[in-house]
């Protein structure tokens, strides 16, 4: 299995141990994630993991790393091109421009895997997963503050330390004309280091340039124009209050982002955090007014984001396990039909407990060294002489002294339901 891992980049999750518990870090992330999307009020889609590959090359652009390099493509029985989605947004404008529901103002979030056939390193999987947020038919202004709002929040609920909110403004058309042929004269005397991809997105994105992780590339950029030298006042204006709004939580104004798909206008912004290396950043979005229209359909205001579930509870400060934990440790020639009917019972009767039934029939001895590896904090230990006579004897964990005591069921039942 690891050889097929390694050849893949796909990411196992498991509860391997309580240091390494990614599965239940990830089930805490999405469950409050959901609570906080919750407060907003935005409703949950559910789009289909495969799609049409025409959908994500119109939308993300032909010269998008996505397109590029990235797409999980291939052809179905009928010879059409497939791909798995590298990215939740074109789903769910597909959706809008299929039903014509351009017209309405929607707010959506999804959660789900992603697939990007890229080279697998820290941080970065073949098969990831993302949460995203859709808001459908807002200009302008309040949805922008919104959405850095929920930002604020994911950060200060998931407590994650170290980190930025970087934020910027793409302006309107006329202004990424005027800032792209900046970029382009800039870039004349340097063409002839570029390599051949950076050619490409210089002739047909500028402001992709912007975006790059080539070292040599970002020294050159140092002394390259400012986006925001060619920003109208109504735009500067908004970043400017936009920073002025949230102070829990750091937010910059960096004139070099500019997001990595080509259907982006105007704000934009993403969130980073120094814990997580090269790869910092863990959520991103901005405003994609023209992505409906490319699509097939009306324009309609557009601005959301998305949110990498396995970066962001990599550097989540959060407690994954509030429950408390016991065992019911069932020995060997007891009636198990009959003892775990009471196990059974008990689950109903206390949702903030965590009952492990042991399933070995083990030796005392082990069923509790097993309970230990659980940190229950006491054990139901049920034999033949207690089932006969409708007992259980209860094991105190906790202490070092190891009280037990034998109790009723109807018992057992009243300190249950307390735990």
């Amino acid at each position: 299995m690891d050889k097929i891992r390694s050849l893949t980049g796909m990411a196992d999750y498991s509860e391997k141990s309580e240091k390494d518990n990614v599965a239940a870090k990830l089930f805490h992330v999405e469950n409050s994630l959901k609570e906080i999307f919750k407060t907003f009020n935005i409703n949950e889609i559910r789009t289909p993991a495969l799609e049409r590959t025409s959908l994500f090359q119109r939308s993300v652009g032909d010269f998008s790393d996505i397109v590029n390099k990235e797409l999980y493509s291939f052809n179905d029985k009928n010879d059409r091109s497939i791909t798995l989605r590298p990215e939740g947004t074109a789903g769910v404008i597909r959706h809008i421009v299929e039903n014509n529901l351009e017209s309405y103002s929607n707010k959506f979030w999804y959660m789900g895997p992603m697939w990007r056939y890229e080279r697998p390193q820290k941080g970065r999987y073949r098969q990831f997963n993302q949460a995203g947020i859709e808001y459908l038919g807002y200009e302008e202004g309040l949805a922008e503050l919104e959405l850095i709002s929920i930002v604020c929040l994911i950060i200060e609920k998931l407590n994650i330390k170290n980190s930025v909110i970087k934020i910027n403004h793409l302006g309107n058309e006329s202004t990424k004309a005027e800032f792209a042929e900046a970029i382009k004269n800039y870039f004349e005397p340097y063409k002839s280091s570029l390599d051949e991809i950076d050619i490409d997105r210089l002739e047909s994105n500028p402001l992709r340039l912007l975006d790059t992780k080539n070292k040599d590339l970002q020294k050159v950029l140092r002394n390259a124009p400012l986006l925001t030298d060619f920003l109208p006042k109504s735009s500067i204006d908004l970043l400017n209050h936009i920073k002025a709004s949230f102070q829990n939580v750091e937010i910059e104004i960096d004139p070099t982002l500019v997001r990595g798909l080509d259907y982006y206008n105007g704000f934009v912004f993403e969130a980073i955090s120094n814990d997580l290396g090269a790869q910092s950043s863990f959520l991103g979005g901005g405003r994609y007014d023209n992505l409906s229209s490319q699509l097939g359909g009306k324009i309609m205001n557009s601005i959301g984001m998305a949110i990498g579930l396995e970066r962001i509870s990599e550097i989540s400060n959060i407690e994954t396990d509030e429950k408390n934990r016991a065992s019911f440790i069932i020995l060997a020639g007891v009636d198990h039909t009959k003892a775990y009917k009471m196990a059974h019972e008990l689950r109903s009767l206390n949702e903030n407990v965590i009952l492990e039934t042991h399933l070995h029939c083990s030796s005392l001895k082990a069923e509790l060294r097993r309970a230990n590896k659980c940190k229950s904090q006491m054990a139901f230990i049920i034999g033949e002489e207690e089932l006969k006579n409708n007992k259980i004897l209860i094991k105190d964990l906790k202490n070092e002294s190891n009280e037990q005591k034998n109790v009723s069921y109807d018992e057992l039942i009243k300190i249950y339901k307390n735990l």
